[in-house]
């Protein structure tokens, strides 16, 4: 069975998508470009994609809900707040950093598109904070944290937290001292949120 005798679905053509945008940058993630790539007609891809811009949006929405999974069982599982707080953005930090250091090309494909997909991303950036909602609930509940309001709390967070694991700083990554700078910041948010 030749490549094109496969049924072509949204998962073939989002594959085919990242493979372009690895191989020729992200100015190349056009319908057309896929479709090449796919060996079939761009009439073809257009049945599953209606334009060029959903087509990286839905690229970036897949790069993204690649991380939740790891996430949502952290947010889901029991034990003490304040540990389970810092699984959630250690997670994050080190899924974007070994993602940034495994592939760079995709990574930085991957930026770009993200800061034109913004609608898209923000659905997961959103998710993040509802789980990080979860969490800081919890332990203002359990007593260990003191009494916020947990989604301003879990939003101030992420952005107190950006330089870590946000993509524009990916290239601050490579500084020996990120982790302790990241350990620093993490003590003074807690010193603050704790009861």
């Amino acid at each position: 069975m030749s490549p094109t005798d496969v049924p072509l679905t949204l998962d073939r053509i989002l594959t085919a998508a990242v493979d372009v945008i690895r191989r020729f940058g992200p100015e190349k993630a056009t319908v057309v470009d896929v479709a090449r790539a796919l060996g079939v007609s761009h009439t073809a891809v257009y049945r599953h994609v209606a334009t060029k811009a959903e087509l990286r949006d839905l690229v970036v929405v897949r790069a993204a809900e690649a991380t939740m999974p790891a996430l949502r069982a952290i947010a889901a599982q029991p034990g003490p707040a304040p540990q389970r707080l810092r699984q959630l953005f250690d997670t994050v930090i080190a899924k974007k950093r070994r993602w940034a250091a495994d592939d760079p090309e995709l990574f930085a494909a991957y930026r770009t598109l993200a800061a034109d997909a913004q609608a898209a991303a923000a659905i997961h950036v959103d998710e993040f904070i509802g789980l990080a909602t979860i969490v800081i609930r919890t332990g203002t509940e359990e007593g260990t944290f003191r009494t916020v309001d947990p989604a301003a709390t879990a939003r101030a967070l992420l952005l107190a937290t950006s330089r870590f694991h946000h993509p524009l700083h990916a290239a601050e990554w490579a500084d020996p001292n990120i982790d302790a700078a990241y350990a620093d910041v993490w003590q003074l948010l807690m010193d603050g949120l704790q009861a």
